[in-house]
């Protein structure tokens, strides 16, 4: 049933290759299929690929390597090529989608130069004087390849790991989907087979010693395009296999050792390294969080003496791993490009799987002369909000109202950059949106709200995160209350003598009583210029009627007098919090 999707797919890639024209080397991508560790080997296998494919390009790898690839495409086009070839099996299984930065010079189809880094020549025999005849020199034939009982002789001494492997890589590549059992049955017969016709080989369903190496070499493509090696570092003691063909070795920053990228890809590793107890390890667990290489979303587990981390989002997939033993923490972390998900994987199987701990563990104070900025931890970005404002406790259990705009396109809302929170509801026209906390919490102070407006000129607190919480705790801002409606006569509105910041936006607005009055309101987005020290607030009653719409009954204030400064600043400060929105 997919044969005719395959014409349809044909034509829609001829549409897809002239519409790329006009697309830049980094915007598309390529299918992957195949990689040979030499020219020629490449060339015939681009030709064979060619009879069947319209659309095959080889180019050079790096470290002699070529690859043989699909393209290019639009990254959506790019997957769905990928699933149908498959599906046809007229591609290895196990083939994936690579980027341009991959890409060295091209040597199929021969003569061509996509990406403007120059053609593979294949070097030219020299055109020797004619030779008298008995001097011709006689040409070798290439080794014949093994006879089918050479063939059978040869993996007779295959260990049962390897035996596991050729089993592996040809369930990857879709042709077997029995046990992993290292015992060559039928049906490891039948796949092999299979295999062999697919690749061009006599099918005798035994592998020679050169088909075994070549169906090794398409399953450890991916790992090859990226320079996959075994690596030593003797001042983290940590020994494991590393993409050394897209990163390279930066610095040390403790308790990481950095490798940056090398290419185009955007890869990075960090070997992790330092001495440290249970405590130590949950630290690392909790500040890992908190950086930009590990995006929001994805599952996290810590047990007692370890834990993972997996982020993906802003364009990258971010993995970590961490272990305590004997005094010292270890593991690692791999930051690819989202959208290359099986050579990741393929990556990351091989750098679990060969990690090994060596003498030795990262000096705590190495990189200590690095350039220090609150916005890094051991040279990494923390990651930060897209906009912070301010809001404030209205209940026991945490929930909080704040300004709509703090909530507006986010994919999460934080409470004090710790605490998750959904919107409850949103009054778009007042410009307020109620928050609950995903887990329930105990706020020091609950706001009360007051009843009448104080009179005219009556001083007002206001309690906010000015600086959007770079200083962690909010700031009061005294002002006066000028007007008890807006500029147009809104009557839930009233206007504030206040120098308030960007931040402030969503804060208390606080009587002399310690009574809740209002809340602030960002400036007008109409684009009007108000003059210097003018802000307006939402008043208590239109809150009262935001929360009422949302089921929930306000706590009332209790009238008690004038309250000191210390007590003014103990309950603004234990009611108002800091509403982050992330992207």
């Amino acid at each position: 049933m997919i044969r005719p999707l395959i014409a349809v797919l044909s034509l829609f890639c001829l549409i897809s290759t002239a519409a790329l024209a006009q697309q830049s080397t980094d915007e598309v991508v390529w299918v992957q299929i195949e990689a040979q560790p030499n020219l020629r080997s490449a060339q015939e296998r681009a030709q064979a690929y060619a009879a069947d494919l319209s659309d095959v390009a080889g180019f050079s790898l790096g470290g002699g390597w070529y690859g043989i690839v699909l393209g290019p495409y639009l990254r959506d086009d790019a997957e769905q090529v990928l699933r149908v070839y498959r599906a046809e099996r007229r591609i290895p299984r196990d083939s994936f989608i690579a980027l341009s930065g991959a890409l060295g010079q091209q040597f199929w189809p021969v003569g061509s130069d996509l990406l403007n880094r120059g053609a593979v020549v294949a070097p030219v025999e020299q055109t020797a004087p004619e030779p008298v005849a008995e001097a011709t020199p006689q040409v070798q034939p290439e080794p014949a390849d093994e006879t089918p009982a050479q063939a059978r002789r040869s993996e007779q001494a295959l260990s049962r790991e390897e035996r596991q492997e050729l089993q592996i890589a040809l369930q990857a590549a879709g042709f077997y989907n029995a046990a992993i059992d290292g015992a060559f049955g039928a049906g490891t017969r039948r796949s092999m087979a299979d295999w062999q016709g697919f690749n061009g080989f006599e099918v005798t369903g035994v592998l020679t010693t050169r088909q075994r190496k070549v169906l090794m070499d398409q399953y450890n493509a991916p790992l090859i395009s990226t320079g996959m090696a075994r690596h030593r570092d003797t001042a983290a003691g940590i020994e494991m296999d590393m993409p050394l063909g897209v990163v390279r070795f930066s610095r040390y920053e403790a308790p990481f050792a950095h490798f940056d990228a090398s290419g185009e890809l955007g890869a990075q590793v960090l070997l992790i390294s330092q001495p440290g107890d249970k405590a130590t390890l949950y630290g690392l667990y909790d500040i890992m969080q908190t950086l930009e290489i590990v995006p929001l979303d994805g599952p996290r587990e810590r047990g007692s003496d370890s834990f993972t981390l997996e982020g993906r989002g802003n364009g990258i997939v971010s993995y970590t791993e961490a272990a305590l033993s004997g005094g010292e923490i270890k593991g690692f972390t791999l930051i690819w490009p989202s959208g290359d998900e099986e050579r990741r994987a393929r990556v990351l199987a091989a750098m679990r799987a060969s990690f090994a701990r060596t003498d030795g563990v990262l000096d705590p104070a190495a990189g200590g002369d690095a350039v220090q900025s609150v916005d890094l931890v051991s040279g990494l970005e923390i990651r930060k909000p897209r906009l912070s404002r301010s809001g404030f406790y209205v209940d026991g259990k945490g929930t909080v109202l704040t300004v709509a705009e703090a909530v507006q396109g986010c994919a999460r809302v934080t409470l004090d950059s710790t605490y998750s929170a959904k919107v409850v509801d949103t009054d778009a026209g007042l410009g307020v949106a109620v928050l609950r906390p995903e887990q329930a919490l105990a706020p020091m102070v609950v706001a009360g709200l007051g009843g009448e407006m104080p009179r005219l000129g009556a001083e007002i607190t206001v309690a906010g995160y000015a600086y959007e919480g770079i200083l962690g705790a909010p700031t009061l801002t005294f002002g006066t209350l000028d007007d008890v409606k807006g500029l147009r006569g809104e009557t839930e509105l009233a206007r504030l003598g206040l120098l308030a910041q960007t931040g402030d936006a969503g804060g208390p607005v606080i009587d002399d009583q310690g009574a809740v009055v209002g809340m602030l309101l960002p400036q007008p987005a109409t684009g009007q210029q108000l003059p210097r020290g003018v802000s307006f607030a939402a008043k208590a009653q239109a809150l009262r009627d935001v929360l009422a719409a949302s089921g929930m009954t306000p706590r009332e204030a209790a009238p008690t007098g004038r309250i000191t400064p210390d007590e003014l600043n103990r309950r603004a400060s234990g009611m108002t919090v800091l509403v982050s929105c992330w992207d």
